[in-house]
């Protein structure tokens, strides 16, 4: 803090002396040592509250650029998720274009009722037919079994 050479300091102690005079030079030093001990705590003090606003306003500065990147982050998931259930929806409106089953051409001698399937021809001999599929049932679909559906008892009326 300041440059005091050991001469400076000697001159220092030799005018105190002779101005204080040596009965009571040993207080005054106590004293003065006193002081100069609180001076270094205040101006620690003071140092380490100014590093700790420092960093406080370090930290916030963080906070928000923590902050601001989540944001971020969140719109482009955002726009991401949008894009990814657009698409998905555009694919589920091709596939569902595709599966529509078109309707048979109904030749004249054709005896088809609707909902009917055509017979499958004949297997050749050594190969098994494959079993034909059974149509689903549009109450079983829809997981209204007849079976499983509670009888109703008519009320009479009294």
């Amino acid at each position: 803090m300041f440059d005091f050479g050991f001469s400076e300091l000697l001159l220092i102690a030799l005018v105190a002396l002779v101005v204080v005079g040596p009965e009571r030079l040993p207080k005054v030093a106590r004293t003065a040592g006193h002081l100069l001990g609180r001076l270094q705590r205040y101006v620690g003090d003071v140092k380490s509250d100014i590093q700790r606003e420092m960093q406080l306003e370090d930290l916030k500065k963080l906070q928000q650029q923590v902050e601001q990147q989540a944001r971020d982050l969140e719109s482009s998931l955002r726009g991401q998720v949008a894009s990814v259930e657009a698409d998905l929806g555009k694919t589920a409106a091709e596939v569902r274009e595709a599966v529509v089953p078109e309707t048979p051409a109904v030749s004249s001698g054709s005896s088809l009722l609707a909902g009917e399937t055509p017979a499958a021809a004949p297997a050749p001999e050594g190969v098994s037919a494959p079993e034909p599929a059974a149509a689903p049932d549009a109450q079983l679909e829809l997981g209204l079994d007849p079976a499983a559906a509670p009888v109703r008892q008519p009320v009479e009326k009294a």
